[in-house]
């Protein structure tokens, strides 16, 4: 077992409520700087004196959906988390709202929900509204969270008039699904968003953005829809939808090649969402291209990454295989490191909680 694998998070540091609710605003979280075995602690709205002119954030632009809507098999009361609509042939096969990635819950009675297995195969679910939700078969075989299953309804329209966000049981209450939006979150015009929040981003106020860009860090937009990533289930991320503009890829070609000119630039993401659609991107030497479409890609040490140099994130559990991606970018020792001390200094942990910036260990400032 390695180090890492080794530790363990108290409930206690599990963030129950918004920041806001905790302190001044959103930006008033921690912020735990890593670069190589070097470990910082600083707060949040301090970021713009740890970046520098010409460094460039990733940012992902998705939208968090109301994306838990309560139903009932026969007398079963349940909840569906919508996490990703199909497209192309697939979809093609399902009448009204077509066909979904989704994710059956039974009510724990506080406001959260509890594990089921997914299905039955052919069950008439019922939903708010007069419509029907069919679960056709597991979407990976052998493993029961997330099925693909038909929808009758228009599933967007559905969320907007019957959805709240998704809440797991170490959050203290509901909260408004403006609290699960990020300061860069842009509606989608087919309806499309993320099921859960791209969370790194949420620290992120307008007036630190101004500030970052008044200080010459850029920001360069890419999307990601992600999909349901059960609390309970460290699993690795199922294919999600992503997009990176052509200028996003020219801005950040441009960056690389300035700094092996000798200029500075650094290439931050801002979140793992960011980090998988980006690399989605990216040929073998570095160059990014525009594309969209499905990735399944996951980061690991061995692949490693090709153009990111830097990530903001927030703090995973020891077992959730986004440190993986941590660990390809600041190394497993680095990182056991630097989550030794979060633990030691109480960080909190989850979507409302603190968060981590991985910096090059050979940049100083």
């Amino acid at each position: 077992m390695s180090v890492l694998e080794a530790l363990r998070v108290p409930d206690g540091l599990s963030a129950r409520v918004p920041a806001e609710e905790r302190g001044a605003g959103r930006d008033d979280v921690r912020l735990m700087v890593s670069r190589g075995s070097a470990v910082t602690h600083h707060a949040f709205r301090e970021l713009p004196g740890l970046l520098r002119a010409g460094d460039v954030l990733v940012v992902n632009t998705s939208a968090t959906l109301p994306a838990a809507v309560n139903a009932r098999l026969g007398g079963e009361r349940l909840v569906v988390h919508f996490s990703t609509r199909a497209d192309g042939a697939r979809s093609g096969t399902a009448s009204g709202g077509g066909l979904w990635a989704v994710e059956l819950r039974s009510p724990d009675g506080a406001g959260s929900t509890l594990p089921r297995a997914g299905g039955p195969a052919g069950a008439r679910i019922r939903l708010p509204g007069g419509g029907v939700l069919v679960p056709r078969e597991p979407l990976v075989e052998g493993s029961p969270r997330l099925w693909w299953a038909a929808v009758s309804v228009d599933v967007p329209g559905l969320m907007a008039r019957y959805g709240r966000p998704i809440r797991y049981g170490y959050t203290e209450r509901d909260q408004p699904l403006s609290a699960y939006q990020t300061v860069f979150a842009l509606p989608a015009p087919d309806g499309a968003g993320s099921a859960e929040m791209p969370s790194a981003a949420r620290p992120f106020t307008e007036p630190l953005v101004a500030e970052l860009v008044r200080r010459g860090v850029q920001f360069a937009p890419v999307t990601l829809h992600t999909g349901v990533a059960s609390s309970e289930a460290h699993e690795p991320p199922y294919p999600e939808r992503f997009e990176v503009p052509a200028a996003t890829a020219w801005l950040l070609n441009a960056a690389r090649a300035h700094r092996r000119a000798g200029g500075g630039g650094r290439i931050v993401a801002v979140g793992t969402t960011a980090v998988r659609a980006l690399e989605s991107a990216t040929d073998p030497d570095g160059t990014v291209r525009p594309a969209a479409g499905w990735t399944d890609l996951v980061v690991t040490p061995a692949r490693g990454v090709r153009v990111v140099e830097g990530l903001l994130t927030g703090l995973h559990e020891p077992a959730a295989s986004h440190l993986l991606m941590l660990a390809a970018i600041a190394g497993r020792e680095a990182l056991a490191r630097s989550y030794t001390e979060a633990l030691g200094r109480l960080y909190l942990w989850h979507e409302f909680g603190d968060v981590h910036l991985i910096l090059p260990d050979q940049d100083t400032h």
